[in-house]
């Protein structure tokens, strides 16, 4: 994929209806029922957004936030499963605000996501949704 280095544009990803959405980790799908359960619209993965590109113009890093929250126009970035990755994720969000600063997105660890569960009183899942059972979930 080409992209204008100096204008760069979030791409659309094709739409995926809600039951045939694939999540990448057990947390998301936690998340999506409690964004449900409150009504709140979501989109899983609508965009993906390039970060570098070659000498050509040709993309070589890019980033598919988890969640678009519709109404309220911001980006959700879930990141429990390997907290090793978190270093990554907040270099990615740097370069996506740098370079689309309009786009509002928040990057959530496995700490964050716990507050949630103990928020919303499901905290005797985090094991399931961000423990070792996870993990293993996710690696199998």
């Amino acid at each position: 994929m080409q992209v204008d280095v100096n204008q760069p544009r979030p791409v659309r990803n094709p739409e995926v209806p809600r039951e045939a959405i694939e999540f990448a980790h057990p947390s998301e799908q936690e998340f999506a029922s409690i964004l449900d359960f409150f009504g709140i619209r979501w989109q899983y993965e609508p965009y993906t957004f390039p970060l570098r590109w070659d000498e050509n113009g040709i993309v070589i890093e890019a980033f598919s936030p988890d969640f678009y929250l519709v109404d309220q126009g911001i980006f959700v970035e879930l990141t429990t499963l390997r907290q090793k990755l978190i270093r990554i994720k907040r270099r990615k969000v740097r370069l996506l605000r740098t370079l689309y600063p309009d786009v509002q997105i928040k990057l959530w660890n496995r700490k964050d996501f716990e507050w949630m569960l103990q928020r919303f009183g499901i905290e005797d899942q985090s094991d399931d949704l961000v423990g070792k059972q996870a993990l293993e979930n996710a690696d199998g």
